[in-house]
C-alpha cells in the first residue's frame, strides 16, 4: 500500500522503517531534510514540501502526521488540508487531545477529507515489536488502511475503538494508567533502596518479571535500566510529562470519577521538578513554628 508521512521523530522514524520492511511505498516528509535522505536510504521516496509529498502519491491519498500534539498539529492539518481532495485521509498518530481529534475531524469532513485518530503506544521499541494503534474515525478509511494498521501493529495489535476522538481518548487513558504503574514501581523500589537490607535491584527486577503478578515490560525495562546502571547514578530525578496525565485526570473530574493514584502520580512528576520545593519551606517553617521541630538550612544543617 502507499502513504504518505509526515514527521520523522524517534517514532515516526521507526515507524517508516518498519512499514518499508513490510514492503509498503512510504513518501516522507520532514522539515529537516537530513531526516527525509536518512529514510530515503532505506527506500523510501523523499519529499521536499508537504505539496511535493501529496503530489507524489495516488489518489485516495492518505497522510499519517507523527507530530507533537497542539499547535505543531493544528498547523500541520490545515497545510496538508490545502493540497488534499474529497476522500483523502489524515491519520494524527500522535498524542493530540482528542476533543481537538473530534473537532479537526468535523472541520475535515465538511472539505470532504477524511480524518483518522491513532493513538500509538510502542514507543522505540515499536520498529522491532510493533505499535499499538487505538484507532477512531469513519469505518470506510480505516478499512482502507487496515494493511498499514496491520503491518505497523504486532497480533491483534490494533482496534477501531469507536467514532472520531475515541482512539485518541483510549490513548489519553492508557498513558494515565501508565503514570500510575510508573509511579508504582519507583516507589516500590524507593522503598527496598532505602531498607536496611543490601538489595540488588537488578536481580529483583528480574525475578519479579519470573511469574510474579507484577511482572510486566515495564518491568522488563527497570530490569536493563538497573542492569546498566545499579543505583541510577547518571540519572537526575526530573520526570516530564507530555500532557495525557492531566488530560485523564480532567476527564476523571468532568466524569466524577475518583482517580486518586493517576492524580497522585502526575503530582509526584511536578514535584520531581522542584530542585527545593516551596511549599515544604512552609511545611517545615510551620512544624518549626507550632512545635519547635528541627529545621534544615540550605547547607543541610
Amino acid at each position: 500500500m502507499e502513504i504518505g508521512f509526515y514527521g520523522l521523530g524517534r517514532m515516526g522514524m521507526n515507524m517508516v522503517l518498519r512499514l518499508l520492511q513490510h514492503g509498503h511505498r512510504v513518501v516522507a516528509y520532514n522539515r529537516t531534510q537530513g531526516k527525509v535522505r536518512q529514510v530515503v536510504a532505506h527506500g523510501a521516496v523523499g519529499a521536499a514540501s508537504l505539496e511535493d509529498m501529496v503530489t507524489k502519491l495516488t489518489p485516495p491519498r492518505a497522510v499519517w502526521i507523527m507530530l507533537p500534539a497542539g499547535e505543531t498539529v493544528e498547523q500541520a492539518v490545515n497545510d496538508l488540508a490545502a493540497h488534499l481532495q474529497p476522500n483523502d485521509t489524515i491519520v494524527d498518530g500522535g498524542n493530540s487531545f482528542y476533543k481537538d481529534s473530534v473537532r479537526r475531524a468535523a472541520a475535515m469532513s465538511d472539505r470532504g477529507i477524511h480524518y483518522v485518530d491513532c493513538g500509538t503506544s510502542g514507543g522505540i521499541w515499536g520498529l522491532t515489536v510493533g505499535y499499538c494503534l487505538m484507532v477512531g474515525g469513519e469505518p470506510e478509511p480505516i478499512a482502507r488502511l487496515e494493511p498499514i494498521f496491520r503491518d505497523l501493529a504486532p497480533p491483534d495489535g490494533y482496534l477501531h475503538c469507536g467514532p472520531s476522538g475515541a482512539g485518541h481518548f483510549v490513548k489519553m487513558v492508557h498513558n494515565g494508567v501508565e503514570y500510575g504503574m510508573l509511579q508504582a514501581y519507583g516507589e516500590g523500589f524507593e522503598i527496598m533502596k532505602q531498607s536496611q537490607y543490601q538489595l540488588d535491584l537488578h536481580a529483583i527486577s528480574h525475578l519479579w518479571n519470573q511469574g510474579s503478578v507484577v511482572r510486566s515490560w515495564l518491568l522488563e525495562l527497570a530490569e536493563r535500566a538497573f542492569a546498566a546502571d545499579p543505583h541510577l547514578e547518571t540519572l537526575t530525578g526530573y520526570v516530564e510529562d507530555s500532557g495525557e496525565g492531566r488530560w485523564t485526570v480532567l476527564q476523571a473530574m468532568e466524569e466524577d470519577v475518583p482517580a486518586p493514584v493517576i492524580t497522585l502520580s502526575l503530582l509526584a512528576r511536578l514535584r520531581s521538578r522542584q530542585d527545593d520545593s516551596f511549599s515544604a519551606k512552609v511545611i517545615a517553617a510551620l512544624r518549626r513554628e507550632f512545635g519547635g521541630h528541627a529545621v534544615k538550612g540550605p547547607g543541610g544543617e
